[in-house]
């Protein structure tokens, strides 16, 4: 660029105090070197690299990820395409490479709430998996489903992350960057055992090496078992909150046993309120009889 130009834009852009001028990769590579998620941003870059920061309107992003993701839902869009480029505008702001800009994101549709497992879908899954000869796959699901485990989490563990003697497990590197301790149930101790036979300590726990594999397989069963299907996620996570809350072992208890930071996550999307909520509650207010003598 000519020092003319240059010089032509800051002026222009001088009430806006801009201090250097930077295409979107420069200030992309920037980023990602001061520790900003680079995950998605190789699309993005690869769309919008080479433009000027400061010349970057909301409207080209909202095209760009339009663009990149013609077929796929506005969450996707969102998480893929808006959101890394918006952090990357947000990081050029605070260093004075160009305007603070709104981008709006868009609509996208509440997701379907996941139904989680209840004790009787599991007794007929782990029942069909033992007719099946599927031992590791019962294991698994029911350690999710006692532990809060996400299925990468729970694939991920190996013999050495295990002590059966205090039915704790050690998952590495959790979705939130942190070694994580959980403990099971007595069940799931004694299928464990059963399962370790001569395996060497870094031999994975459940034999599974990526979620997919994990889903269809238990899509398989459920259809030779005549239940519903669930996914990992449903038997895990969803199904650990709702029980443990069903139970009365209350929030921050069953927040900190499974894993939970936020308390508005926890509660509006893995919390699921029985069927016939109103009647369950009605009949426990009925032991107050009020017109009694006291």
């Amino acid at each position: 660029m000519n020092a003319s130009f240059r010089r032509q834009h800051v002026d222009h852009h001088h009430a806006t105090r801009v201090r250097e001028i930077k295409t979107f990769r420069e200030a992309a590579e920037s980023y990602v070197e001061h520790g900003g998620d680079g995950r998605h941003l190789p699309r993005v870059i690869e769309h919008l690299g080479d433009q000027m920061l400061f010349d970057i309107a909301p409207f080209d992003i909202e095209v760009m990820a339009l663009e990149l993701y013609p077929d796929h839902k506005n969450s996707t869009r969102n998480r893929q395409a808006v959101a890394p480029a918006l952090a990357v505008m947000r990081y050029g702001y605070r260093r004075r490479w160009c305007d603070f800009i709104h981008v709006k994101r868009f609509r996208e549709e509440k997701p379907k709430r996941k139904v989680p497992a209840t004790p009787a879908w599991l007794h007929a899954f782990t029942r069909q998996c033992r007719k099946d000869d599927l031992e590791h796959l019962a294991a698994l699901v029911l350690f999710m489903a006692c532990t809060a485990a996400r299925v990468t989490e729970a694939i991920n563990v190996r013999w050495r992350d295990m002590d059966l003697a205090r039915r704790k497990a050690l998952l590495r590197k959790t979705k939130t960057e942190e070694n994580s301790s959980r403990d099971f149930t007595d069940e799931v101790a004694i299928r464990l055992s059963a399962l370790r036979g001569t395996a060497d300590d870094d031999e994975r726990v459940f034999g599974y090496t990526n979620r997919q594999a994990v889903n269809t397989r238990i899509a398989a069963v459920c259809n030779r078992a005549e239940i519903s299907y669930k996914s990992s996620h449903a038997c895990g996570r969803h199904t650990f909150a709702t029980t443990a809350m069903e139970m009365g072992l209350g929030i921050r208890t069953t927040m900190d046993a499974g894993g939970w930071k936020s308390s508005a996550v926890f509660l509006e999307t893995y919390v699921h309120s029985r069927e016939n909520a109103g009647r369950i509650v009605a009949d426990q207010f009925s032991q107050f009889q009020f017109g009694a003598d006291l």
